[in-house]
This record gives C-alpha cells, structure tokens and sequence, in this order.
C-alpha cells in the first residue's frame, strides 16, 4: 500500500481525553457537550433564512453531522447556499440515483462522467455482459428511475456513515462487487475509510452527504445520448431548478474524450496510478500528448481550409485554461500549413488600475469586460488591418497602468490571433463580420475520475494550475489564490461562460496525468494555509483529493506541453 505524507487523516487525535468539550457556535454561543455526541444533535436544523444545514464547518474543516464532539472547537453551518453544502447535496444525489438504478435494474451500474449542462452526464453498463460500450437507455427508463428516486426520497432513508479499518472496507467493497472501490483502495494509507449506507447498498465518496435521502426533494433527469443527465439545483438557488438546455458542442468533446479514454486505457484514478506502479506511465504522457497535438493540427487545418479565409483567430478560455500555451503551439501548426499568425494578448489592455471595476466585495474585478479598453483594442485592430502596422500598448502590471509596447505588422494574408478571456464576446469587435472570425473555446472539460461514482470537477483542475502558476510566478500565496478564486468563477459565469457556445471549435485542455504533475507544487502550497483560516476546509478538500494520486517525476512532461506553462522548463518564451 502506498506511502504518502500528504495525505490527511479523517481527523487528528485530541491531545487530551475528557468526558466533556466546549463548542462555540456562530453568533458566540457555547454549549458544553458529552464527548462523543453528534455535532447535529446541538445545532439547530436549519440555518436562519429556512435553508437545512447540511453539515459544519469545525474548526475550519468540513464535518459531518454525525462527527463525535472529541475536543473543544468553532463551528459554523453550511446549507445548500454554499458551494460546499451544494457539493454534498449532489454527492448524495448521485448516491440516491445509484441505489435506484440497481433496485429497478440489479444487472446495470452506474458511470458518473462529466458535468454537463449544469448538472451530471452519466452512463449505465451491464455487469453480466462485461460489454464496454453504455447502454442506450430510453425515455420509459429515465422516467422509471426518476420516479423511483422520488419514492426513494419520500421514504426519507438515511445515509449511514460509518469509519472502517481499510482492510475491512476493502472486504466489505469486494462483497457488494465495488470492484472500483477496491482499486482506489490500494493507494490509500489511511487507517480507516468512510463508508456510506443507503439501505443495504453500500458506497464510498470523496467528501460529506445529507443526512438522509428526504432533503433530496429538487432534482431533475433528463435523456441525453445513450446516457442521462441529474440535474441538481444550483447553490446561488437552492430552492430552484434551472432550465435543462442541453449544449451540444460540449457534449461532442466529452464524447471525444470518451474515446482518448479509450485508446489510452484509463478512466480513474486507480488505473493511472497502475500505470505509475507498473513504470508504464512515460508512455501514457507522451500518448495523452500526441492526442493534444493531433487535435491542434486539426483546428490548424480547420483554419486554413475554411472557404472564408478567416483573417482574425479568437481565442477564449478561462482563468488557467492553457491559453497561452495554447495560442502558441496553434501558433506553430498554422505556419505548417504556410501561415505566419501574429498574437495579441487582451491581457495587455487592461485599463489603469483605478478605473478597473469592482466586485460586490469591493475587490478588483479583474474578470469584467469593462476591466478591457475595448475602443483602444478596437482601434488598434482597425489600423493593423487598414494600414498593417500599429504600435500595441504594454500592460505594467506592476505599474498597474499600459504603458507603449511594441510596434507590430500583419503582412497580407497573415492571420491575426486575438487571446484572452473575453475573445468570444460579441461587443469586443462589433464591426468585424463573423466571417472573417474563426472562434474557439479552451477549458480543461475532463478530469479523471476518482472512481466509477466520485468525479472531480473540471474548475478543481484549474484551481490546482491557478495554485501552482500564482506561488512561483505571481508571488501569491495558497490563502490569496483560494480566498481570489470564489470571484473569478464568479466572474467566469458572468463573461466568459456565456460565450462559450459562439466557438466554431472547442479544444479541451485536460491532462489526464496533470494532478500526478501538479501535486507536489500545489500540496507545499496548500499545506501552509494556516488552520485557523476561514479557507482551510478549501485547502483540506483540495489535499485530500490529490492524496488519491501517486507522485511522478515532472522531468517526463515534454518541454512543448501546456502543463510547463504552470510548473516552468517550457521550450517556448512566456
């Protein structure tokens, strides 16, 4: 079993043993309770506004209801309005659709894939069969399942969790046939392991569920290709629904990533931590690689095929989508097929400092599209394209203010490359026809999944980029990178996101390999993210989902790939 000092325990043993313990709850009241009494026995059921408190914060980490009282300590609620309660609410709905799939069909388990649409893509496959491919389900059976969660949730059944010695955890996945389970398993060095009842079914997830299956009120399922979507409510409107619009773009990428999956052998993060173990893995990167390649080739020939001729490449991504690196490897693909681009970065017009926007928290909203000098981009590509020479500002980020920059040409017929977060709105170059734009989308879609059931969101991969880029090249801290990173989704959600379906390509910036890379920067970072701070419970998540990998030699990552943007030995200049 694999050896690792990152990884944390579900909680640390009291210093001393006593036969009672002060908390503190919010507001400063305290109550003195028996040791080991559940934390929800003394806290009331629902937070002030009438939203249920799902779990606690304790001493800054996220617990359980049922967490035994077992030294003084703070605790504050989360409800369904926070990121973290939403995070258990569709932990537990994942759990409760899985216990309906196998009560209607014993033969059938569940996949969970991607997110999609707001809430969760996944895929049922017959056990007995061994087939690989999903089954296609149809409508009478989405209509089946989700009337039988509904049922499910009227009987109000609990979700048990028990901590087991691993060994008996293992014994226990092997007998209810969690084959998945019993993998991840081997790479865990923990004492015990949470296991969650819902019945008789039996599971393991990465992280806290509800009490019971009777909170579980507001979900929806919807067909889509041969799978279904759960579609839970959002946190910013946990009593809502949001309209199902199903984005078939993105449904093509994971589609696509589907079958990488396949040609590379690898859905979870047991079978890439195999791969480590069985010195097999240098090969993996160098084909998970060639795949990034091969599609960048495409989207170059995609641009010099096209009968229009685009002259002007929109680039657009998210915070630690790769951008960069993206832009210049394109770059290189595009002069194969004898085009010269010239990039600029929108990052280089950013506003001075005191006129750039602020958040409803006062900070700079470095996201907004009014943090951009749209008219002074406008006119700079009017003149490039009219006159084919124009001097671009410099944006001082220490100065925090443009400063001149270089003077640039566009020769005929070269393409210009526009790159940055806000590329794809419509208001940045209004005047410039579609065809003569050639779009495209970049984000990490993908994440290897833990397990079958346990899935990572793609925002956790680049919150794990964003850690490891702001502490070796940005001077920031793991505090001021988690305690940032809540507004720049925010931001995302609002300016980026909407935007994204504008694309004429998606080009999907995963690694599969990429935590193995990234884990050792980023636990040095989080691990100094001080106890008492308000976002450790972040930093503890973070630390315990990268505890599941194994750790790898950075050395094998080729000098091209977009991962040396983030961890530094890139052949290109940044």
């Amino acid at each position: 079993m694999q050896t690792d000092n990152h990884a944390p325990k579900a909680y640390d043993s009291p210093k001393d043993q006593r036969e009672k313990y002060t908390i503190t709850l919010p507001g400063g009241v305290k109550k003195v309770a028996p040791a080991g009494s559940p934390i929800g026995d003394l806290i009331p059921r629902e937070s002030e506004p009438g939203f249920p408190i799902v779990a606690v914060r304790f001493n800054n980490k996220v617990a359980s209801l049922q967490r035994p009282v077992d030294r003084d300590g703070n605790v504050d609620y989360v409800d369904l309005r926070s990121r973290d309660g939403m995070l258990i609410y569709r932990r537990s709905l994942t759990f409760l659709l899985i216990r309906a799939v196998r009560d209607l069909f014993p033969d059938l388990r569940v996949y969970i894939n991607h997110s999609l649409n707001r809430g969760y893509y996944g895929e049922v496959y017959n056990e007995s069969t061994g087939q690989g491919k999903p089954l296609l389900l149809a409508p009478s059976d989405v209509d089946r399942i989700k009337a039988h969660m509904h049922e499910l949730v009227r009987q109000d059944i609990p979700f048990e969790r028990r901590e087991l010695p691993i060994e008996d955890a293992i014994e226990l996945f092997k007998t209810h046939g969690l084959d998945d389970k019993v993998a991840l398993m081997k790479y865990r060095n923990d004492k015990t392991i949470a296991v969650y009842t819902c019945g008789t079914m039996v599971n393991h997830f990465f992280g806290q569920l509800l009490p019971s299956t009777g909170l579980l009120k507001l979900f929806d399922l919807h067909l889509c290709g041969p799978g279904f979507v759960l579609l839970p409510p959002p946190h910013s409107k946990p009593d809502q629904l949001p309209p199902y619009i199903h984005h078939e773009k993105i449904f093509q990428v994971f589609q696509e990533y589907e079958h990488w999956s396949q040609i590379l052998g690898v859905r979870t993060v047991a079978d890439v931590n195999q791969l480590v173990d069985t010195k097999k893995i240098n090969e993996y990167v160098l084909v998970a690689e060639a795949l990034h390649e091969k599609k960048l080739a495409r989207i170059a020939d995609m641009i010099a095929e096209h009968p229009r001729h685009p002259r002007i490449i929109l680039l657009s991504g998210p915070s630690s989508s790769g951008k960069t690196t993206t832009v210049k490897r394109l770059s290189v693909q595009l002069r194969v097929n004898g085009m010269r681009p010239l990039v600029i970065g929108l990052d280089d017009f950013f506003v001075e400092r005191e006129r750039t926007p602020k958040d409803e928290t006062g900070e700079y909203d470095f996201e907004s599209f009014q943090a951009i000098d749209v008219a002074l981009l406008q006119d700079c590509v009017r003149k490039i394209l009219r006159q084919g020479e124009v001097r671009l500002p410099h944006f001082d980020f220490i100065q925090g203010k443009p400063v001149p920059g270089e003077l640039v040409q566009l020769l005929p017929g070269q393409p210009l490359i526009l790159e940055g977060i806000h590329a794809l709105n419509p208001g940045l170059l209004p005047e410039i026809p579609d065809g003569l734009k050639f779009k495209i989308f970049i984000s990490p879609l993908t994440h290897l999944n833990i397990d079958d059931h346990n899935r990572i969101g793609s925002g956790d991969t680049r919150l794990i980029r964003r850690l490891v880029r702001d502490s070796r090249y940005r001077g920031y801290d793991g505090v001021a990178t988690l305690t940032r990173w809540p507004s720049v989704r925010r931001g995302e959600e609002k300016n980026i996101f909407p935007y994204q379906d504008n694309a004429d390509i998606i080009f999907n910036s995963s690694l599969p390999y990429e935590v193995l890379i990234l884990k050792h920067h980023a636990m040095q970072v989080l691990q100094n993210v001080p106890r008492e701070h308000p976002i450790y419970s972040e930093a503890a998540r973070l630390i315990k989902f990268m505890s599941y990998y194994r750790n790898i030699n950075p050395d094998i990552v080729p000098r091209h790939s977009l991962l040396r943007e983030f961890i530094g030995g890139s052949s290109f200049k940044y």
